[in-house]
């Protein structure tokens, strides 16, 4: 049991809880031959409170890394920074063929099972975040699906001291283009020196919060959590009838350049191996015997 599901059980109509907010995580560094490395944060290191996130890698990709693989019972997003350089190359069962560019985002919602692919073309530097994002338990057989937003078509949020990025969902009033599996929002920020960005969470919702650059304070019904490059924290919002205004200060010298999804967790039992999630260790099985067999499609040429 997470911390969510215990004090969830824990609460009635008649208490008032504040938000659970997590100590700040510094990523875990790991590289995989001379052309990726990460820092990797998994739901386990905030006591559950990703949730719907799985895991999040913090990215630099150069060559080709993982190859042609499988996916299923999950999302596998992809959120490609404005400052990678040149095309990121993506092939999945689903037909898809074609380039993903600084700014992106690629989403794929596995359900039953695909194939997938991403490299770098050659000479591309590719800096973003690779995502599995959860699926409720009626929802890991179902039907694959995709999605694909350009930078150039994501609303941009701008103020005198910020300008942040609507790659998905919904902030301040603004609507970007919305998930093909659970409703979610993603924002791409930068804030300059002293300047505040300001995200209302949603009652119900987990946000997760990274510092891609510089130095942050994150700051939730008065309880201040200071950020620095490279670590991430967690704000959950319990009550559903409740908005939570998350402040999020530039307090470094330089221009603070944050990541934040925000989404309703499943509070569902999950077991993932690799790039499956699904609810028991015989589905698991299950679906690894679908792959070898090529149930999960096949990649065009």
């Amino acid at each position: 049991m997470n911390i969510l599901t215990e004090l969830t059980a824990e609460t009635t109509d008649d208490v008032i809880m504040p938000p659970v907010i997590t100590a700040p995580r510094q990523g875990d560094n790991f590289k995989i031959g001379a052309g990726f490395e990460a820092l990797a944060y998994r739901n386990d290191d905030f006591s559950g409170t990703m949730d719907p996130l799985v895991m999040v890698d913090h990215y630099k990709m150069s060559k080709p890394t993982f190859g042609a693989h499988p996916h299923a019972g999950l999302s596998a997003v992809s959120v490609i920074l404005e400052d990678s350089e040149g095309p990121f190359h993506n092939r999945d069962s689903l037909g898809n063929n074609f380039d993903i560019m600084p700014g992106d985002l690629y989403w794929l919602k596995a359900g039953s099972g695909v194939i997938h692919d991403e490299s770098p073309r050659p000479g591309s530097n590719i800096h973003g975040l690779q995502v599995f994002v959860n699926l409720p338990a009626e929802l890991r057989r179902s039907t694959p699906k995709s999605l694909h937003v350009k930078a150039q078509d994501m609303p941009r949020l701008e103020g005198k001291d910020y300008s942040v990025r609507l790659v998905l969902g919904d902030s301040n009033g603004y609507s970007g283009q919305q998930s093909p599996a659970l409703p979610m929002t993603i924002l791409d920020g930068k804030v300059e020196k002293a300047g505040k960005f300001t995200h209302q969470l949603k009652g119900g919702e987990n946000a997760w919060i990274t510092l891609i650059k510089g130095e942050a304070t994150i700051t939730v019904r008065g309880k201040k959590t200071s950020l620095k490059a490279g670590q991430a924290i967690t704000v959950s919002e319990l009550l559903s009838t409740i908005t939570t205004e998350i402040h999020l200060t530039n307090s470094g010298k330089g221009t603070s350049h944050f990541v934040l999804f925000a989404g309703k967790p499943l509070n569902e039992a999950y077991v993932q191996k690799g790039p499956f999630i699904m609810g028991s260790e015989a589905e698991i099985a299950e679906i690894e015997a679908d792959y070898i067999a090529g149930k999960l499609g096949k990649l065009n040429d």
